[in-house]
């Protein structure tokens, strides 16, 4: 459920109830949901149709060793924003999951295209709507993330959200797998994505 400001007027900061969960819980659930960014050429939205799970006790995550002025933001609660920067080329969004203090996220690995493709297109420079956000620095170019600007910020309808599936993903639909591109853990389960979604980053 979405947070609502008093007299049932919608806050311009809604965070799903999901995000309070353990960042391994709630990657799964992110499945289906439609990531928003309100850009000024308009609206951007896209289905998240692969997440992977980082948390603080993770040898993989960013959190592991502690909060740094570049972690920060992971420790906050559930709802925030976290940017990053790798392998010098690309950025990543991830959402902050969790209580405060549990240094816990979710990386948005791939998404599908729904609404102002052609806006994702121009940022991407490229036309093939399969390869728009099938990854997560493809992803985050897509919806114009080209810096860390947004890093420790709330999700905002001014800015970033999420918006609810409109059809439930089923149990039956969800693949777990190892996590990918990285060194660390990499054999713990904790990567998630839609069966059969032609929008899936490639291993």
């Amino acid at each position: 459920m979405l947070q609502s400001a008093r007299g049932g007027v919608p806050s311009s900061r809604v965070t799903p109830g999901i995000l309070g969960l353990a960042a391994i819980r709630a990657a799964p659930q992110l499945l289906g949901w439609v990531l928003c960014r309100r850009l000024p050429e308009g609206v951007v939205k896209l289905k998240i149709v692969e997440t992977e799970a980082y948390h603080q006790d993770d040898p993989a995550s960013h959190s592991f060793r502690g909060q740094t002025a570049r972690t920060a933001p992971m420790f906050r609660v559930g709802g925030h924003l976290y940017v990053y920067f790798t392998y010098g080329r690309h950025y990543a969004l991830n959402i902050v999951t969790g209580p405060a203090g549990r240094g816990e996220a979710v990386l948005l690995r791939a998404a599908e295209p729904l609404e102002s493709i052609e806006i994702m297109q121009q940022n991407r420079k490229l036309t093939d709507v399969k390869k728009l956000a099938a990854g997560p620095g493809r992803l985050a170019q897509a919806i114009g993330i080209n810096d860390t600007t947004l890093t420790g910020k709330l999700l905002d309808l001014l800015s970033i959200y999420l918006e609810p599936p409109k059809k439930s993903v089923r149990s039956n639909e969800i693949i777990v797998s190892p996590r990918i591109g990285i060194t660390k853990a990499a054999h713990q389960p904790w990567r998630f994505y839609l069966k059969d979604n032609p929008f899936v980053s490639k291993l």
